[in-house]
């Protein structure tokens, strides 16, 4: 597919919380730098891997939508299985991973600072109502698009309670439902802070949920 991916180094940052979001705030450290899409994966793409398109709004460079965990998985090991690079696949980021990759160094609610305004995203003020293109809006610091709203974005994890103890390369296993990130075009500011975290039933598909790829390391 020749995906523009962006590498992510090896290292630590503060976890949430955020409006809304689930507390305490706390320590991770990422052990294992990875690559990340700089943009959500595009329905051209997800339709040339998957031969299918789901989405409710058409149109090869917006993101793909109407997307569930599993599909997200489903696309991430067909990728894996036609690229073949040995000894690394595509998958989902972690929650973690995600998080990392949207602060990108910042504290703030959000990577450009604590404001909002519709010309830094697609949310529900914007008065789109619909999808944007991929890269429509700016990067953030390390150069990824759309991380803040347009579509929420699958993550590998379940949704399980924060603690305070330092987290070193966490995923959680159990828990309820599993975790999007990121807000989209059709809910409000609140929801688009680098922190925010949701966890609905795996299976739950809308035409503002879609995903984006990472490239790992396999243990």
């Amino acid at each position: 597919l020749n995906m523009e991916m962006i590498w992510c180094p090896p290292g630590g940052f503060i976890m949430g919380p955020s409006i809304l979001a689930d507390s305490p705030a706390h320590p991770v450290i990422l052990t294992q730098g990875f690559y990340l899409g700089k943009y959500e994966v595009s329905q051209g793409e997800y339709q040339k891997i998957m031969g299918v398109n789901p989405s409710g709004f058409k149109g090869d460079e917006l993101p793909v939508e109407k997307i569930n965990w599993n599909d997200a998985m489903e696309f991430c090991e067909t990728l894996s299985k036609i690229e073949r690079r040995i000894g690394w696949k595509f998958s989902l980021p972690s929650s973690a991973e995600w998080e990392y990759a949207c602060r990108a160094g910042t504290t703030t609610l959000h990577s450009w600072g604590d404001n909002i305004t519709p010309q830094l995203a697609n949310y529900a003020d914007s008065g789109l109502n619909k999808t944007a293109e991929v890269g429509s809006y700016r990067p953030n610091p390390w150069g990824f698009h759309n991380l803040h709203g347009n579509v929420w974005e699958w993550v590998l994890d379940r949704r399980a309670p924060y603690t305070r103890n330092v987290k070193t390369d966490p995923l959680a296993l159990s828990g309820s439902g599993r975790v999007f990130r990121g807000g989209s075009w059709l809910h409000t500011s609140m929801h688009l802070a680098s922190g925010y975290r949701n966890g609905p039933h795996p299976t739950t598909r809308s035409h503002d949920i879609g995903f984006r790829v990472a490239f790992k390391q396999m243990d």
